[in-house]
């Protein structure tokens, strides 16, 4: 019984090592796993300037932060199906592709993208994401595509109060927060506003042409009528003839 009980105790302990080198063997350069609740995958600070494609299918925590990663390709994540915190702040990231998070929307819990340089994003690269997200420290473009993303995330998502308009369709929006700019004026309807305005515009500017012309055909015309009886009262009138006067004096 002894025997067997070490024996089992050494098998145990030979999988052990197997599966701990397993790990680390798929461990991406530059990178260090462990396990603890899970398998984490730390990148913090290695000088990587794209996202690993080569990260363990079975990540629980993946910390990309400080590093020089400038954009987050379609569906780099796909097959990180247990994948719930993401950290990937403190990077150059300029670009989110519309199918980023795909296959880890439904499973991520934390997302952190502070600290980049997103400006704007495709509205749908956030659909489906139940994560808690922090989006502030980008120069964000406030848009209606913006609003469309914030809206589209789950209510416990990083409130748009701490996402500060870098620049914004209204001048006056930039260097507020987001969540100001929305309540003063719904960015989604600016365009069609905007092309309601022109049209009042042309239109006036139509009627007034021809309220203008029709003043000026008017004016021509007293002007003309005016002239024609100034000429005809400058001709002389017509004289009687003698024969006309006497036929009127015979006739008294």
């Amino acid at each position: 019984l002894t025997r067997s009980l070490s024996m089992c105790l050494l098998l145990q302990s030979f999988v052990l090592m197997i599966l701990c080198f397993h790990s680390a063997s798929m461990c991406p350069k530059g990178c260090l796993c462990s396990h603890s609740g899970g398998l984490n995958v730390s990148c913090s600070n290695a000088n990587l300037k794209e996202i690993p494609r080569d990260l363990p299918p079975e990540t629980v925590l993946l910390y990309l932060d400080s590093n020089q990663i400038t954009s987050i390709p379609n569906e780099i994540f796909k097959d990180l199906h247990q994948l719930r915190v993401l950290n990937l702040s403190k990077n150059g990231i300029e670009f989110i592709d519309e199918h980023a998070f795909k296959g880890v929307a439904e499973t991520l819990q934390t997302l952190d993208l502070s600290d980049n340089r997103i400006k704007s994003v495709h509205k749908n690269a956030f659909n489906n994401l139940k994560a808690r997200a922090r989006i502030a420290n980008n120069p964000w473009h406030c848009d209606c595509t913006l609003q469309q993303v914030l809206r589209s995330m789950a209510s416990n998502h990083e409130t748009a109060n701490n996402v500060i308009c870098k620049t914004s369709v209204l001048d006056e929006h930039a260097g507020r927060p987001f969540l100001n700019a929305a309540n003063d004026a719904d960015l989604c309807n600016l365009p069609k506003k905007t092309t309601d305005y022109a049209m009042l515009v042309t239109m006036f500017g139509w009627f007034t042409m021809v309220i203008s012309y029709v003043v000026y055909y008017v004016r021509q015309n007293q002007e003309d009528a005016r002239r024609h009886l100034e000429y005809l009262k400058s001709l002389p009138s017509r004289q009687k003839k003698p024969d006309e006067a006497d036929d009127i004096s015979t006739v008294v």
